[in-house]
């Protein structure tokens, strides 16, 4: 199907972001097997917990707009995870592999994160105010995850540079 006016560009976009957000779900669940640090872990653990709440509001973006989700033609999040998948198994220390998997999550958050600003805009733009509550909600948590694995990566590269 041929999108031919903005609210159907919204549609697809916002089946985008749902995609994502199910990918993402996935990799936070599959990422916290691939690291030992229990802080990481934990933060992991609580991210898929609100992507689960996340995928709900974004349920809610399609019933507002009393629409469904169409088929997304990307696959950008399914080879972000192969990579992930790849790379991380060819890394061997400990340590590197806390910091590749935390600059991955750093990355991952920052593409949601820019996804969720477009889509707010096109939620004004067409008329869906409630949509764009909703999504900026998202972003805020999206924000604050962001925030926490800044943290986690500074507090992490100082450990090692003060010899633990």
């Amino acid at each position: 199907m041929a999108n031919k006016n903005p609210d159907e560009v919204f549609v697809l976009l916002l089946s985008n972001l749902r995609q994502g957000a199910e990918v993402a779900t996935k990799f936070y669940q599959e990422l916290s097997s691939y690291v030992q640090d229990q802080d990481i872990k934990e933060a992991l653990e609580s991210r898929s917990f609100i992507s689960n709440q996340i995928l709900e509001r974004i349920d809610e973006c399609f019933r507002i707009i009393n629409e469904k989700p169409v088929k997304p033609t990307g696959r950008l999040y399914d080879i972000f995870v192969e990579d992930f998948r790849k790379e991380i198994n060819e890394i061997q220390n400990p340590r590197a592999r806390r910091l590749y998997a935390l600059a991955k999550l750093s990355h991952l958050i920052n593409l949601r994160k820019g996804e969720y600003m477009a889509l707010i805009a096109a939620a004004d733009l067409t008329g869906h105010y409630g949509v764009g509550v909703l999504l900026e909600t998202a972003l805020a948590d999206k924000n604050v995850f962001g925030e926490r694995i800044r943290r986690l990566i500074r507090e992490r590269l100082m450990e090692r540079a003060a010899g633990a």
